[in-house]
C-alpha cells in the first residue's frame, strides 16, 4: 500500500543480518533530526510521534521511550501477566529512572533517538563484541548505555502508548527473558563507570536489578536444600517471598487503580524458574 508513497523509503537487505545491522542501515539512509525505532509487531497510538518529539525538544535528551502494552493481552493468562509486567516496568522502573534523568534501557518497540547523538555512537554500537563474537542481543540496552556515556539524558513518556505482541506460551517467554537477563548483566558492567556521575538512586536501582534475582535464586536453592536435607518446609522463606510479592502487587493495584494487579502474584513462580 505504501510502495509508491514518496514519504516512505523501503530498504531491502540481501539477507537477514539481524536487528542491529538492519537498524543501522535504516538510520544511515534516513534523514531528519529525530529517528523513531518501532518493532515490526508494534502498533503506535496516533499521537506517539508528536508526544515523543515534544519531549525531545530538549537538546540534552538523546533518547525517549513510550509506554508499552501487550496488544494480545486477552489471548492467554500469560499475556495478561506480561501486560501487567510491562505496566510495572514502565510506570515504576522507567518512570523512577526518568525522574533522575537516566532511563537505563529505552525499549525497542517504541523509542525515539536524536540523530546528532546517533551519528557519534553508531560505530561503537555496530562493533560491539561479546565473548569474541559480534553481539546479536541486547541492542536496546546497549544503545541506551552508549547515549548515557556520551552525556545525554534518556527519558520516559508515559502517555505515548505503543502496543506490541508478547509471547503467549511459557517456553518462548522464558527464552526471551533469558536473552534480556543476559543483556542486563552484561551491559551493567558497561554502566558501572557511569554510575558515579548519575544520581545515587540509579546506583541503588542497578544494584537491585542485578542482585535481587540472585538473592531470589539463592533463597530458592537454600529452601530446596532445607527440604531435601531436613524434610522440613522453609516456611519463613515462603512467607517472606509471598509477603513481598503481595506488597508489590498491592502498591501496583493502588497506583494503577486496577485490582487485576493482585493476580500478578502468579508471576512470582515464573521469576523463580
Amino acid at each position: 500500500a505504501y510502495a509508491y508513497d514518496s514519504r516512505f523509503n523501503f530498504i531491502l537487505l540481501r539477507k537477514n543480518v539481524g536487528k542491529r545491522k538492519a537498524q543501522i542501515a535504516a538510520i544511515r539512509r534516513s534523514s531528519g533530526d529525530l529517528v523513531l525505532n518501532v518493532d515490526s509487531d508494534t502498533i503506535l497510538a496516533t499521537d506517539v510521534v508528536r508526544k515523543l518529539a515534544l519531549r525531545m525538544q530538549d537538546d540534552e535528551i538523546g533518547a525517549a521511550m513510550g509506554q508499552l502494552t501487550a496488544s494480545n493481552r486477552s489471548a492467554t493468562w500469560l499475556t495478561r501477566l506480561i501486560d501487567m509486567e510491562y505496566w510495572l516496568a514502565c510506570n515504576e522502573e522507567r518512570a523512577a529512572q526518568a525522574r533522575f534523568g537516566a532511563v537505563m534501557c529505552c525499549c525497542g518497540p517504541c523509542a525515539m533517538y536524536r540523530r546528532s547523538a546517533l551519528d557519534r555512537l553508531l560505530d561503537q554500537y555496530e562493533t560491539q563484541f561479546f565473548r569474541g563474537k559480534p553481539s546479536d542481543f541486547g541492542e536496546d540496552r546497549h544503545l541506551t548505555i552508549l547515549m548515557l556515556k556520551a552525556g545525554f539524558r534518556t527519558e520516559y513518556v508515559p502517555d505515548a502508548y505503543a502496543a506490541t505482541v508478547v509471547p503467549d506460551r511459557v517456553g518462548p517467554y522464558l527464552r526471551q527473558q533469558l536473552r534480556w537477563a543476559r543483556s542486563t548483566f552484561r551491559d551493567t558492567l558497561l554502566a558501572l563507570r557511569l554510575l558515579p556521575g548519575l544520581d545515587r538512586y540509579l546506583t541503588l536501582d542497578v544494584i537491585g536489578q542485578n542482585v535481587g534475582p540472585l538473592l531470589l535464586a539463592l533463597s530458592v536453592v537454600t529452601g530446596i536444600a532445607q527440604l531435601a536435607l531436613t524434610a522440613t518446609v522453609p516456611w519463613w522463606t515462603v512467607l517472606i517471598v509471598a509477603s513481598m510479592t503481595m506488597v508489590r502487587c498491592g502498591v501496583a493495584a493502588l497506583r494503577a487503580r486496577q485490582l487485576r494487579f493482585f493476580a500478578f502474584a502468579l508471576h512470582t513462580p515464573i521469576n523463580i524458574f
